[in-house]
Parts: structure tokens; sequence; C-alpha cells
């Protein structure tokens, strides 16, 4: 039996869509007070009505927005326990076509952003005497490749550098850092591309179905627990077993 995160206060950066919905909903319905933060305030708001949160706009990319954030959450909740680093960005472009924009407005979001997310939370992590960061990274880049994905695939593996320096930093001010690293997981962009996409999607994934976010958001919320107080540093992949075949033969020999 956990303890519960009755009451405290979870801030899920990207949390209006996708995953970042996923894991603010799970938080919610465990009785966290959860702030979700996102740059499109109609969408912020339209979420946070329909899970029962709160909502702070604000872009990652800035150190101003971030401080800000957080000065909301505190305002609303007293405080913040658990920051869920979830915001960022995965534009599909090849190698050859890439600017340099592309890819600084990729790491601008998912490296800068997580980093200075964290950086605005530190002071109120270490004041909760039970501080959680949950970075969300992928098995794009720290594990798998995929084809139009590169720059993605690097802020991926760059989370995963941050998070491993910053743990040691964070420990004796109490507060642990740790990744989910999902795989393929069903969210609201993927019915637009098609039935047979979605086919090939699960046949390489050993359950035979795509994840859901809400399996993100569980993985978040052991790691948010104090059960969980000894783990720092660390990864948990969250993939239906997709990285565990050598080859679709594999698969194909069950």
């Amino acid at each position: 039996m956990f303890t519960p995160l009755t009451g405290r206060s979870v801030l899920v950066t990207g949390g209006t869509k996708g995953i970042g919905k996923g894991i603010a909903g799970v938080f919610a319905r465990a009785g966290a007070n959860v702030v979700l933060v996102g740059r499109d305030r109609g969408v912020g708001e339209a979420a946070a009505a329909e899970l029962g949160c709160a909502y702070a706009p604000a872009d990652v990319r800035r150190s101003e927005d971030c401080e800000r954030m957080v000065a909301e959450a505190v305002e609303r909740f007293g405080g913040i326990d658990v920051l869920c680093a979830n915001a960022g960005v995965f534009p599909d472009c090849k190698l050859q076509d890439m600017t340099e924009g592309d890819i600084d407005d990729i790491f601008a979001t998912n490296v800068k952003g997580t980093m200075l997310s964290v950086k605005a939370c530190l002071p109120s992590l270490e004041r909760s005497g039970h501080g959680r960061v949950v970075v969300t990274s992928s098995i794009t880049g720290p594990i798998t490749g995929y084809p139009g994905w590169s720059h993605y695939g690097a802020t991926k593996a760059a989370q995963l550098g941050f998070l491993r320096t910053a743990a040691i930093e964070l420990a004796p001010k109490g507060i642990t850092i740790n990744a989910v690293m999902p795989g393929n997981i069903e969210t609201e962009g993927l019915a637009e591309l098609g039935p047979e996409y979605r086919e090939k999607m699960e046949s390489s994934i050993p359950q035979r179905k795509l994840g859901t976010v809400e399996d993100i958001g569980y993985a978040a919320l052991f790691l948010a627990t104090d059960e969980a107080a000894y783990i720092t540093g660390q990864t948990i992949v969250v993939d239906g077993g997709q990285v565990l075949p050598e080859s679709m033969m594999a698969l194909e020999a069950q």
C-alpha cells in the first residue's frame, strides 16, 4: 500500500494534452492538487475544467515564464511537491533537410525547457520535504532511432544526461529526479494517421497494443510516492516490450 498523495501539489508542464494530460489526470484522481501548464490558454482552461485542475499559462523556453508558473502554483496550493517536466515537441524532419532553426527550436523546448522548469521549482521542492521531479523522456534517442527524429532523439537523450548529474546535486536537498521513457502511446493525433499506420505500430510491440497516456501517468505517480524516495537518477521504460525484440522475426517466431 502506497502513502496517498492526497493534497500534494503537482505541476505538469505540457499538461494540457497528450501524455501530459494523461499524467495530470492520474495525479488528480489520486487526490493531488494539479496545475496544468501550457502555452494555449483556451486549450489549457478546457483541459483544467475537464480534469478538475488549475491552469497556468507559460512557455517553458522562457525563464520568466517558468518562475511565474511556479509562483502561481505556490499561490494556489501553498507549494510544489512534484514537478512532472513533460513539455516537449516532436516535429518530423530528415537530417538533410534540417535547418539550424529546427535544431534550436526543439532543443529550446525539450532540453532548455526541462532544465528551466526544474531550476524554477527547486526552492519549492526543497521546502516540500519530499520533492519529486519526473521527466518525460522517450525510448527514441536513448534506446532506439527513427528516420526524421534525429533532433528529437538527441533531445530525449540529453534529458537523461541532465537528470543523472541533477540527481547528485539534488539529493542533499531531499529531491529525487527520475524519467519515464514512453514507447508508442495512443494520443489525440493518432486517429488522423489512419488504421494502417496504427496496425503497423501495434505489430512491432510484443503486447500487440499501444500504450495509453494513463500508463505513463501511473509510472510517474509511482516515482512521486514516498515509497520511491530511494530511487533517483533512474529511468523506467513503458513500452509494452517494444525495445526487446532484436527484429520483427522475433515476434513472428512466437
